[in-house]
């Protein structure tokens, strides 16, 4: 009999508190100006939850609570910190596991998302400082020092997290390989990294640059660079609807990727691709003899590092899928 290959993904939905964002990168599909946007109210998130609940097969596990990011200094700074931390109150009370990105945080601010968030995530992007003369020129919280310590506070405060690389926004193989490295160093300092995320940059209808797609022939390569340099502990995440072409996907599960990330009705970040579902990926996978699996915002590895609060969530959403 033949023994499938795993690759996992995570069954999400994703929540925007608000798209307003100081930073203006160039390639953003996702931002909109501060002023622009109702922020979402409590009442919403639980509208939106309840019919997640009520929906049958949806499956979803994981809430991302994903948010433009608010300048430390403005004043509306500590209300959009409180309605994040309601929103993962209000995602564990009505059965759903919370993993939170919304830009660079506090120590204080990060300790208390971490009650709340089985697992939290930043992009990394990449560390070399050209990018701040160009596609970061109007993005204060891309310095890389700046996203380099939030790993090491993530770390510091035993945080289960997920950072990743943004290919094709104007940096070279070199710079591929010092964010890999600054990665691998921070993961072997503290050794709380789930998962690297390799994504490509491709073309949508807001960007303000002209810089266009990644190749995706290099993402292969780009995974196998990965997969040599960092430690065996972390898991290297594609994105499959970013990928276009069924051949790329399983060119980057041979070179090493083992995950697909959170898989759900939108693509938040990228709005002009949407996700592929579960069945158009199994009909991709398991003629190649890859069998595609569900899994948790955290890994099993990681459970201990979590409250007993939230342990007793985990173990109540894991008891009902095992019994689906």
């Amino acid at each position: 009999m033949t023994v499938l290959k795993t690759v996992t993904y995570s069954p999400a939905y994703t929540i925007v508190p608000t798209y307003e964002c100081f930073n203006r990168c160039e390639y953003c599909n996702f931002r909109r100006e501060p002023g622009e946007d109702d922020w979402l109210s409590l009442a919403q998130g639980h509208e939106i939850l309840q019919s997640l609940r009520q929906m049958p097969g949806q499956g979803v596990t994981e809430i991302l609570i994903l948010s433009g990011e608010v300048h430390p200094r403005h004043p509306r700074r500590k209300p959009w910190l409180q309605r994040i931390f309601d929103l993962c109150q209000l995602a564990l009370s009505m059965g759903f596991l919370p993993h939170t990105n919304v830009g660079p945080l506090s120590e204080t601010e990060m300790a208390r998302l971490k009650t709340v968030n089985v697992s939290m995530g930043l992009m990394l992007e990449q560390v070399t400082p050209k990018l701040l003369d160009t596609v970061h020129r109007q993005a204060p919280s891309k310095r890389p020092e700046q996203r380099i310590l939030q790993l090491e506070l993530a770390g510091k405060l035993k945080i289960p997290f997920t950072t990743g690389l943004l290919l094709g926004i104007g940096e070279t193989p070199g710079d591929w390989r010092d964010s890999l490295s600054e990665i691998a160093r921070i993961q072997y300092r503290w050794g709380h990294l789930q998962e690297v995320i390799l994504q490509p940059h491709r073309l949508g209808q807001r960007q303000e640059s002209e810089i266009g797609n990644f190749d995706l022939d290099r993402l292969p390569e780009v995974v196998a660079l990965a997969r040599e340099m960092l430690p065996s502990s972390v898991t290297l995440q594609i994105p499959p609807n970013l990928l276009e072409s069924p051949h790329i996907l399983l060119d980057c599960l041979a070179a090493g990727a083992r995950d697909l990330g959170g898989i759900g009705p939108h693509d938040e970040v990228n709005p002009d691709y949407p996700h592929w579902q579960r069945q158009r990926l199994q009909e991709i996978l398991e003629p190649a003899g890859w069998q595609l699996r569900p899994r948790l915002p955290v890994y099993p590895q990681f459970e201990a590092w979590l409250s007993g609060e939230l342990r007793s969530h985990l173990a109540e959403i894991s008891q009902k899928i095992s019994h689906c």
